[in-house]
C-alpha cells in the first residue's frame, strides 16, 4: 500500500526513496540494459508497448529499444533524427503518431536538454509527464558523461563508419540510377509495340528516380546538423554544466552560413568542449571562459580560452581533456599558456571522412565491386556474400563476372590470389 502522500513513486511531488533507488539501478546498469530497466521503471507512470532510445553512448551506436519488437525493429532511424533536430516542435514532451513499417502508432516524445530522444509506443494516460521528463534528462545525462568518460575508440570507429555510409548512398544512387535508365532505355525502344504501356511505364520509372534522388538528398541531410545548431546545443549543455560554478561562459557564433557538420564530428566536438570546460572548473583562479566554433568549408575550427594562471601544469591539464578525442576524428590539437594571461586551446577537426585505402586492382572497381571483392578474398560464397550484403545471389554473380572482367582473370580462385598477393605486397 502507498504511502499517505505517495503517488506513483512520488511523495508530495518529490522523488521518493524507492523511485531513487529504482532510477539508481538504471543509472549503474550495463548500458545494453539501459532501455530495459528504464522502461520498467516508467511504467508505472505511463503504461507503454515499446521504448525507444536515441542517443550516443560508449559504443558509438545511438539506437536501443525495449518491448514490442515489431515496434523497435520498424521505427527508422532517419525519422528519430528527424525528430530529435526538430527543435521547433518538440520542447520536453509531446504526443504525436509515428509511421513504423506501413502503419502509424502513437507515442509519447521525451527530448532531453542534450538532444537524446525518448519514444514511447502506445503511452497510455500521463499525470506526471514533467517527472518522466525529469527522469530522462538525468538518464540521458548519465549515458553522454559516460560517452565522455570512455575510450575516445567509438568516435574513430564513427569517423570510418561515416565514410562507408556516404560511399554506400553513392553506390545506391549510381546503380539504380544506371538501373533505372536502362529500364527506361528499353522502353522507349522502337522495338515495343504498346505505345500507350510503354509511357506509362516510362512515367513510372522516371518518378522512381526523382524519389530516388530525393531519398538520396535526405539521408544525406539527415546525417548532417548544422553547425549554428550543433552550436546551440552545445551553448545549452555547457550552461547545465557550468551552472553550480561561479565560471563566466562567453560564446562566438560560428557563421549562419557555415558548412554542416556530419553527425559524429558533432557530438565528437561537443563532448571535447564540454570535458575542456569542466577540467576549467577544477582551476579556482578562472573566471571566464570563451569558446568558439568556426568553419572554414573543409575543418571545424574550435577554440577554448580562459583567464587563468596561464601554468604549464594548467595547459596540461586542458590538452589531456582533448587530445584523445579530437586525434580521434582525425584532427590536431595545441594549447597554448601564458602566464598571468590564461590558456588556450585551438582544436582543427577535418569535416570529410578519411577515403578507404584501396590496392591498384580494386581501384578498377565500383564500390559494391570492391566490397564484393573483399568478401572474395576472405572465401566467402556467393550465398554467404548476398546475405552479408543484402542483395541477391544473382547481383552476387553479376559483380564477380564485373571483377573477373576488370582483373583480366579466368576463373574466381585466380581473381582471389590476384587481390590476396596485391593485399600481401
Amino acid at each position: 500500500m502507498a504511502r499517505p502522500g505517495m503517488v506513483n513513486g512520488m511523495v508530495d511531488g518529490v522523488f521518493s526513496e524507492e523511485l531513487l533507488h529504482r532510477l539508481s539501478d538504471v543509472l549503474a546498469g550495463p548500458l545494453a540494459s539501459m532501455p530495459q530497466g528504464l522502461s520498467a521503471m516508467l511504467e508505472p507512470f505511463v503504461s507503454h508497448s515499446a521504448l525507444i532510445v536515441f542517443s550516443a553512448d560508449v559504443s558509438g551506436g545511438r539506437v536501443h529499444g525495449a518491448g514490442d519488437a515489431s515496434f523497435v525493429r520498424g521505427v527508422r532511424g532517419v525519422d528519430l533524427d528527424r525528430l530529435r533536430r526538430d527543435v521547433d516542435v518538440i520542447e520536453g514532451v509531446r504526443y504525436a503518431a509515428m509511421r513504423v513499417d506501413d502503419g502509424e502508432r502513437m507515442t509519447m516524445q521525451v527530448l532531453a536538454r542534450n538532444g537524446a530522444l525518448l519514444v514511447l509506443a502506445d503511452p497510455g494516460p500521463v499525470e506526471h509527464s514533467h517527472l518522466i521528463l525529469d527522469i530522462w534528462h538525468l538518464v540521458s545525462l548519465h549515458v553522454q558523461e559516460r560517452a565522455d568518460e570512455a575510450a575516445p575508440d567509438y568516435l574513430q570507429h564513427a569517423r570510418s563508419a561515416s565514410g562507408a555510409r556516404f560511399r554506400a548512398l553513392t553506390e545506391l544512387a549510381d546503380e539504380s540510377t544506371a538501373t533505372l535508365e536502362s529500364v527506361l532505355a528499353t522502353l522507349r525502344s522502337n522495338k515495343l509495340g504498346d505505345s500507350q504501356a510503354r509511357g506509362a511505364a516510362i512515367d513510372a520509372a522516371t518518378e522512381g528516380l526523382v524519389r530516388l534522388r530525393n531519398g538520396i538528398d535526405h539521408v544525406r541531410t539527415l546525417t548532417e546538423e548544422p553547425v549554428t545548431t550543433a552550436f546551440a546545443r552545445l551553448k545549452k549543455e555547457l550552461r547545465s554544466a557550468a551552472n553550480h560554478s561561479d565560471i563566466g561562459l562567453h560564446f562566438v557564433d560560428p557563421p549562419a552560413d557555415g558548412r554542416a557538420l556530419p553527425d559524429e564530428i558533432a557530438r565528437g566536438a561537443r563532448a571535447v568542449a564540454r570535458r575542456a570546460i569542466l577540467s576549467r572548473v577544477e582551476v579556482p583562479e578562472i573566471s571566464r571562459v570563451r569558446v568558439q566554433w568556426d568553419c572554414d568549408g573543409v575543418n571545424l575550427l574550435m577554440g577554448i580560452r580562459d583567464d587563468g594562471p596561464g601554468t604549464s601544469q594548467d595547459a596540461d591539464l586542458l590538452l589531456r581533456a582533448a587530445k584523445q578525442r579530437v586525434h580521434a576524428m582525425r584532427g590536431r590539437v595545441s594549447v597554448e599558456a601564458t602566464p598571468g594571461w590564461g590558456t588556450e586551446m585551438l582544436a582543427v577537426i577535418p569535416l570529410d571522412p578519411p577515403r578507404a585505402r584501396v590496392t591498384s586492382s580494386l581501384a578498377r572497381l565500383r564500390p559494391r565491386e570492391v566490397q564484393v571483392a573483399e568478401l572474395l578474398v576472405e572465401g566467402q560464397s556467393n550465398r554467404a556474400i548476398a546475405e552479408r550484403l543484402g542483395i541477391s545471389e544473382n547481383t552476387v554473380k553479376f559483380h564477380v563476372s564485373r571483377i573477373l572482367q576488370s582483373l583480366k582473370a579466368g576463373s574466381r580462385s585466380e581473381a582471389m590470389a590476384m587481390l590476396l598477393a596485391e593485399q600481401q605486397n
